[in-house]
């Protein structure tokens, strides 16, 4: 049976969360989390400023639906949860300090696509490894038992 219930009013909402807010506890005070975030237009990158002062920075292309988005959007970072995540209301795009110190700046599709692109380029040290490597003897043979050789 559905409850007849009357919508919270803007304010009453705003009250609400901040009453949340002084009640909640933070789980794992060790945990990562941003002071502040910017993006900085010069270098193309989203900073954060963690509260135990450390400095972290990536670049925007390399983040999942924050690519090619217009630097007045890409400006417009909110801090959410105390500090646990940056959110890009108008974007619609959310992601964890956590995640992003771990490197996750997207879905598992996203980061396989981008960590194929980064492996596929040429770079006269990669060829002269390569070329090295094969003056021994290329990549070790594989004994055939799962998990062993290469």
């Amino acid at each position: 049976m559905a409850r007849n219930r009357t919508p919270l009013t803007d304010e009453a909402l705003s009250r609400q969360i901040e009453e949340a807010r002084r009640n909640s506890k933070i789980a794992d005070p060790g945990e990562p989390r941003a002071l502040s975030a910017r993006y900085d237009r010069a270098t193309g990158r989203i900073e954060i400023e963690l509260h135990d002062r450390c400095l972290f920075a990536f670049p925007v292309d390399t983040a999942e639906r924050l690519r090619g988005a217009p630097p007045a959007e890409l400006e417009r970072i909110e801090i959410v949860g105390d500090g646990y995540a940056l959110h890009w209301e108008t974007l619609d795009v959310h992601f964890t300090v956590a995640g992003l110190l771990a490197g996750r700046l997207g879905s598992r599709v996203w980061m396989r696509e981008h960590a194929r692109r980064a492996g596929s380029v040429s770079t006269v040290a990669k060829a002269r490894a390569a070329r090295r490597n094969g003056l021994k003897g290329g990549r070790p043979r594989g004994s055939g038992k799962k998990g062993e050789g290469g």
